[in-house]
């Protein structure tokens, strides 16, 4: 019987472990290399020659097409080609606390086709593979490996709705906080969704540590309806019982991401309803200044006394809640503005158009 030639992902982890049993190599040789290229962000070239037989392992790299980095704040847009030509992008975030962050997509395209989003308007390609989505992480890590920083947080906010693709999703956040891999601390991963209740309640249960994040935006059932197709699909009552069983099932506040639109979301009367849908529940809100799209001219941003009041009253009632910073506005990085239309006129273009900067 001829000898197995079988090449493993280092995203593979049964695939390698018969490598290294074919190769009879210890295990601490597996457990350096990976150590190598998922925690300290080692170069390819530098993981593979810690290898014995780098010929059997590939580590499946997610090219980096284009680097965009913010003059204004410490945001880098970087936008990656998969093996199919499709362009997905993934955003560093660097606050001044110095906790560097990565937003991270799931998808290319998105179905929920919310209205604020630049993502939205460009219908949906596909899910993203595991190693596709840990694969910007692994990018992030190394761009911020050379600045000697770290990466802190994870967030899953970037193109998709991650329970569209909650296999592939679940499977990444497995290794992102696996000792064995990237080794995050689960309180440090994120997950946002448009309100996906049962893709959420399944994640809550196998990730109890884990943050979920709940893109509301309002408890006003027509405005929801008119921000986010979707929301017929999903009443806010159930929203609401979703939320409450997580906090049973984690423990632990759900962040309510709420856009602030001008004469849409920030009037009295939307304060007192998402006040009462809120009360007896363990949220964090999270108020998002609206960043514009080109696809919807009429949504107009509150301005930012107003998302200063809007805050106040929340805290005032007893509510946790912070006004996001959104960072690489003119880089087109900001929240709602990833994957405009140099994105869909470029997404099948030819491989040999790849560059990095």
């Amino acid at each position: 019987m001829a000898p197995t030639t079988e090449r493993a992902s280092i995203f593979d982890p049964d695939a390698l472990e018969r490598v290294r049993r074919e190769l009879r190599l210890h295990p601490q040789q597996l457990r350096v290399v990976r150590n190598a290229y998922f925690k300290t962000f080692a170069s390819e070239q530098e993981t593979l020659a810690l290898f014995p037989a780098p010929e059997r392992v590939h580590l499946d790299p997610l090219p980096l097409h284009q680097r965009l980095d913010s003059t204004l704040d410490g945001a880098s847009k970087l936008l990656f080609r998969t093996s199919s030509g499709l362009l997905t992008e993934a955003v560093v975030l660097r606050p001044r606390s110095g906790r560097s962050s990565l937003c991270v997509s799931s998808q290319v395209g998105c179905a929920a086709a919310c209205r604020f989003c630049a993502t939205g308007t460009m219908g949906i390609a596909r899910g993203l593979s595991v190693p596709e989505i840990l694969g910007q992480v692994v990018v992030a890590g190394q761009l911020l490996a050379g600045e000697r920083r770290r990466l802190r947080n994870v967030v899953f906010m970037g193109m998709g709705e991650p329970f569209h693709n909650e296999a592939n999703v679940s499977e990444a956040v497995a290794r992102l906080i696996d000792p064995s891999y990237f080794n995050l601390s689960p309180g440090k991963v994120m997950v946002s969704s448009v309100g996906v209740t049962d893709g959420m309640l399944r994640f809550g249960e196998r990730f109890p540590r884990v943050g979920l994040a709940l893109s509301l935006h309002s408890v006003r059932p027509d405005v929801r309806e008119q921000l986010i197709p979707l929301a017929k699909r999903y009443p806010l009552d159930e929203l609401r019982k979703t939320v409450r069983e997580l906090n049973v099932m984690q423990g632990r506040p759900v962040m309510l991401e709420y856009l602030m639109l001008a004469g849409l979301t920030d009037t009295d009367e939307d304060l007192r309803a998402l006040l009462a849908w809120t009360d007896g529940l363990d949220v964090h809100v999270n108020l998002i200044p609206y960043n514009p799209i080109d696809a919807a001219p009429d949504l107009v941003g509150s301005s930012p006394e107003v998302c200063r009041v809007f805050a106040a009253a929340l805290k005032e009632h007893g509510r946790k809640t912070t006004v996001r910073r959104s960072l690489g506005r003119d880089i087109e990085a900001a929240c709602g503005q990833l994957v405009k239309a140099h994105t869909l006129s470029e997404r099948r273009a030819p491989r040999s158009d790849t560059s990095s900067a």
